[in-house]
């Protein structure tokens, strides 16, 4: 299984990861099975892909003490990341970026996950009441007190720069330049796929430029690059796609052409190959240093997404891809 780095330490993790979150959190809560989810992260295990993503908003907590079920067993096998500095209310989610906060919620994760140290621990979002330099400072003592390995730090949103009409993410390289002065960033996680290219246009080669990983997040753009989902099926009530623009049964249906160009690279590859597994494999030819991080919660799936790792893209391939449409609709 080829292996990537995750900054400039010697943290290495399998070509394809395993987001945890839908086990636990955005997705519809009916199809939660707590075994399903144990399944589908020893799946991606024996599959090569030892990064397990979390955070401990998920749930909130439930996600950490699914992943820790799996760490207790098997904590040799797995590169486990995990995030702090959001709250979950009843009807709000808000940042904390205190240091007592941060080093508290540290040690609650290591508790949940049954692990003496975090490899990768990641910033959710700064909070805007406190300077990113002291949240980042507390997060740094960790590393020095010998409880987290490496940091992290998540993109922002993007909606409010694209209003403010600057790049879609300045706002994110700004914090980076900040806590780099701090402790060295290893790696960063933001949205990037095909149908979400955004990334590639600052932040992916901010990074590469610096030796720092990336992380993409939603990979197959919330399973709709998988070809797996159906124009006008609705979403449960709880499951975030209910109310995002690229799921309507319009957008679902305008965008239907870059699945169909998804399967067309496939179909080149052999009748196993599927357009998941494309979309995947066009992530890992951005860069040595890009991790997909699919998010799944079926065992079938995991290694679906890790078989992704033996596939190699043609230059042909990579330029159809280019040519698909954009995607249209968006949170904007």
């Amino acid at each position: 299984m080829e292996r990537r780095r995750i900054g400039a330490a010697t943290l290495e993790v399998g070509a394809i990861g395993l987001g945890c979150m839908p086990m636990s959190w955005a997705y519809t809560a009916s199809q939660r099975s707590g075994e399903d989810s144990l399944r589908a992260m020893h799946a991606a295990l024996d599959a090569g892909a030892s990064l397990l993503d979390t955070a401990d908003m998920y749930g909130p907590f439930t996600n950490e003490r699914l992943v820790g079920r799996v760490l207790k067993e098997r904590r040799r096998d797995a590169f486990v990341s995990t995030k702090c500095g959001l709250l979950v209310g009843e009807t709000h989610i808000v940042a904390n970026g205190r240091p007592g906060y941060v080093k508290r919620a540290c040690d609650a994760s290591l508790r949940r996950l049954q692990t003496d140290v975090i490899d990768l621990y990641q910033l959710h979002r700064a909070d805007p009441e406190v300077p990113i330099e002291e949240t980042w400072g507390a997060m740094a003592e960790l590393v020095a007190a010998g409880k987290v390995r490496a940091l992290g730090l998540c993109a922002l949103g993007v909606r409010a720069q694209r209003r403010a009409g600057g790049g879609m993410h300045d706002a994110t390289v700004r914090q980076l330049e900040r806590v780099q002065q701090v402790f060295p960033v290893s790696c960063v996680q933001a949205e990037l796929s095909v149908w979400s290219p955004e990334a590639l246009e600052a932040l992916v080669p901010w990074c590469a430029s610096r030796g720092v990983g990336f992380l993409a997040a939603m990979p197959l753009g919330n399973g709709f690059l998988s070809g797996t989902l159906t124009p006008g099926q609705g979403f449960e009530p709880d499951d975030v796609r209910a109310r995002h623009p690229r799921f309507t049964a319009e957008m679902m249906a305008a965008n239907q052409p870059i699945v169909a160009g998804l399967r067309r690279v496939a179909r080149r590859h052999g009748e196993s190959v599927t357009a998941a597994q494309v979309a995947l494999a066009w992530l890992l030819g951005q860069g040595r240093h890009v991790v997909p991080v699919p998010g799944t919660k079926r065992e079938r799936w995991a290694r679906e997404n890790c078989g992704a790792a033996g596939l190699r893209l043609t230059d042909a391939d990579f330029a159809e891809i280019a040519a698909l449409p954009p995607a249209q609709g968006s949170w904007d």
